[in-house]
C-alpha cells in the first residue's frame, strides 16, 4: 500500500497523469456522469496499490479555477455508498484533502490499496443527451490503472495483485519471526488476536487479566472508566468545548449514532450496560468536535440521513 506522505507527495509535483496520478478539471457532485468516471478511476487506482486524484486541476497539470468548496465538505460516507452501489463493496479506504498548487486550491483524493480486486457488479450509465446512454464501466469488469488511463484488466494485471498482497504478507511475516528471533533468553511467545475484548462466547480466547498496570498482560478496565459519559453529558461537553460555535441535542448525538452505527461498529466509542443507558468514550466526544470542524455540516446531514433511513 502507498502510504499517505508518498501519495501525497506525488499529488503535490505531479506535471502530468500517471499509473498513481490523474487531473480532473471540475468535479460535480450531482452529475451522474462526473460520479460514475471518477467511481471508475478511485476503483483502479485501489487494485493497483493506490493513487492520487487530483481535482481542480487540468491534463497539463496547472490549476483549472474550479471551486473544490463542495468536494472538499463531502461527506465520505457518502462517496463510499456511491462505491458499494456499482462494487458491492463499502470501500472507505481514502480521504478528502485540500492542497494548494501554483496559488490555486485544489481538493487531492487519496486513494488506498485494497487486497482482493474490486469489481463492478453493475455497470456505470450516464445520459448523454438525445436519449442516448454512455458505459463507464460495465458489470462484471475489473479496472486497473494503465498509465495515465483507468482500463479493464488483463492477467499481467491480477498477476501484479497476487504478487503485492504476497510482498505485504512476507513483511508481516518476517515482521513477526524478527520478534520472536529478537525475544530475550527464556520469553516466551502467545499468539493472541489484535482486537482484544471481554467477551462471554464460549469461542472467545482465553486471556488472563491482572489488576497491575506494569505487568506484561491486558489490564482491565471497568466501562465507567472508559465510556464515562451518558449521552446528556456528552451534549454537555460538546457545547461547552465549541463555547458557543454550535449547539447539538441529545437527538443530534442520537442522529449520529445510527446513522454511523456507532453502536454496532464502534466498541471504542460506545458501551451498553446491561441495566442502565448507553454510556460513551471521551474518544467519542473528541471526534464529534472534530466531525462538526471539519464540515460544519455534519449533524444535519446526519439527521436527513436518519430521516432517509426511517423512510425506508
Amino acid at each position: 500500500m502507498k502510504t499517505k506522505n508518498k501519495l501525497l507527495e506525488r499529488a503535490k509535483t505531479a506535471k502530468r497523469e500517471s499509473k498513481y496520478v490523474d487531473f480532473k478539471e471540475k468535479f460535480d457532485i450531482n452529475s451522474s456522469q462526473d460520479w460514475c468516471e471518477i467511481i471508475k478511476d478511485i476503483v483502479a487506482m485501489a487494485n493497483s496499490g493506490g493513487g492520487a486524484i487530483l481535482i481542480g486541476v487540468k491534463n497539463d497539470g496547472t490549476p483549472s479555477g474550479f471551486d473544490v468548496t463542495p468536494v472538499i465538505n463531502l461527506d465520505l460516507a457518502q462517496m463510499t455508498d456511491k462505491i458499494a452501489k456499482y462494487t458491492g463493496e463499502q470501500f472507505a479506504d481514502f480521504e478528502i484533502l485540500e492542497i494548494d498548487k501554483n496559488g490555486h486550491r485544489v481538493a487531492v483524493l487519496l486513494v488506498y490499496a485494497v487486497g482482493i480486486p474490486m469489481i463492478f457488479v453493475r455497470p456505470g450509465t450516464y445520459d448523454i443527451g438525445g436519449g442516448k446512454q454512455k458505459i463507464a464501466f460495465g458489470r462484471g469488469t475489473i479496472y486497473f490503472r494503465h498509465g495515465a488511463k483507468s482500463e479493464p484488466g488483463n492477467s499481467s494485471d491480477l498477476r501484479n495483485v497476487i504478487e503485492r498482497e504476497i510482498e505485504r504478507r512476507r513483511k508481516a511475516w518476517l515482521g513477526n519471526i524478527r520478534k520472536v528471533v529478537e525475544a530475550p533468553l527464556g520469553y516466551t511467545v502467545q499468539v493472541i488476536p489484535p482486537d482484544v475484548r471481554i467477551s462471554t462466547h464460549p469461542a472467545s480466547t482465553p486471556i488472563r487479566i491482572v489488576d497491575e498496570p506494569s505487568a506484561p498482560a491486558f489490564r482491565l478496565e471497568t466501562p465507567n472508566n472508559t465510556h464515562p459519559y451518558r449521552q446528556k453529558e456528552v451534549v454537555q461537553i460538546f457545547n461547552k468545548r465549541l463555547s458557543g460555535k454550535k449547539t447539538i441535542t441529545s437527538y443530534d448525538v442520537f442522529c449520529v449514532r445510527k446513522v454511523y452505527k456507532i453502536d454496532k461498529s464502534k466498541p471504542q466509542y460506545y458501551y451498553k450496560p446491561k441495566y442502565s443507558s448507553p454510556q460513551y468514550s471521551k474518544a467519542f466526544v473528541d471526534w464529534l468536535i472534530k466531525s462538526y470542524e471539519e464540515d460544519p455540516l455534519f449533524f444535519d446531514k446526519a439527521r436527513e440521513r436518519y430521516k432517509l433511513m426511517k423512510a425506508k
